[in-house]
């Protein structure tokens, strides 16, 4: 199983190509916001999504954007590169699709939820956002669009071990021989992913297990905005809190208690917005 499993990965579409490239033009301070608009149109499903998020509550336009060229102008270079982020990633979680009994769309929601608390949290320690843990946060769980196929008659063998005390990805590891998370990692890799963002995705449950000299904050940041939203019953319908936990994370970043309070209290404000991001759906990618 554990073969025809990674052979899947081969099977995937390329992560969007149009994002990578939009992103190389506005590395340019003195980009083209034409330029920027062209690329779009060249992916229609993509170009659709962005028209969606640019009108949509969470970005707050009192005004219907029409054009391509003005939704780039409206929404300005960070938060165009946060909806390109989402409308490409959205294009991979199909309504209907199950996993693990669940409907991709419930994933999609953990997913979303889980980027927003990222930038929220990066506020917090940071005082600015990030953009590829956004990215990383997106597609944390991407592994299980894959091995939820293959484990759909194996499911109820796995939540039968976590109900024994395995943690979820013990009993994915007993069952198929790889955890959502490490193929997670492996889909990343395929895509071309920064090698410290693939850590992160292979890592977002157990950043303290990352090999000795690839250490990096990241993973730390993932587990800690999935631990947010897991705790806040934001879990995709599937795993919950049926993972270890790990000590001292908080620390790691001097987060205090007052520092958890706003936080969850800004994802509530901003899920509540959030919701038409959550809608977003792309072409039909089949994985």
């Amino acid at each position: 199983m554990l073969k025809r499993i990674l052979a899947r990965i081969k099977a995937l579409p390329l992560f969007p190509s149009t994002l990578n490239k939009v992103l190389e033009i506005l590395n340019n301070e003195d980009y083209s916001v034409k330029e920027v608009a062209e690329v779009i149109k060249r992916d229609p499903a993509l170009a659709v999504n962005i028209l969606k998020i640019a009108n949509s509550a969470y970005f707050g336009s009192h005004r219907p954007i029409k054009s391509i060229t003005d939704a780039v102008i409206y929404l300005g270079q960070k938060e165009l590169i946060k909806a390109m982020q989402t409308a490409s990633v959205s294009r991979y979680f199909r309504k209907g699709r199950r996993v693990y009994g669940a409907d991709a769309i419930d994933l999609w929601e953990h997913s979303v939820a889980v980027a927003i608390m990222s930038q929220i949290l990066c506020r917090e320690i940071r005082g600015s956002e990030h953009e590829p843990l956004y990215t990383a946060c997106l597609v944390h769980d991407v592994g299980k669009l894959i091995l939820g196929e293959y484990v759909e008659e194996a499911a109820e063998q796995i939540f039968q071990l976590v109900a024994r005390g395995y943690s979820f990805l013990e009993a994915e590891e007993e069952v198929v021989g790889i955890n959502h998370a490490e193929l997670g990692g492996k889909i990343a890799e395929y895509w071309h992913f920064p090698m410290d963002l693939c850590h992160a995705i292979s890592y977002h449950h157990r950043p303290d297990l990352l090999p000795a000299g690839e250490e990096t904050e990241l993973p730390y940041l993932v587990y800690l905005s999935d631990q947010f939203c897991l705790m806040m019953g934001l879990d995709g319908g599937m795993d919950g809190l049926a993972h270890r936990g790990i000590g001292s994370v908080l620390e790691r970043f001097n987060l205090k208690e007052v520092n958890l309070e706003r936080g969850l209290m800004h994802l509530y404000e901003e899920l509540s917005r959030a919701r038409e991001l959550m809608e977003i759906e792309g072409r039909e990618v089949r994985i």
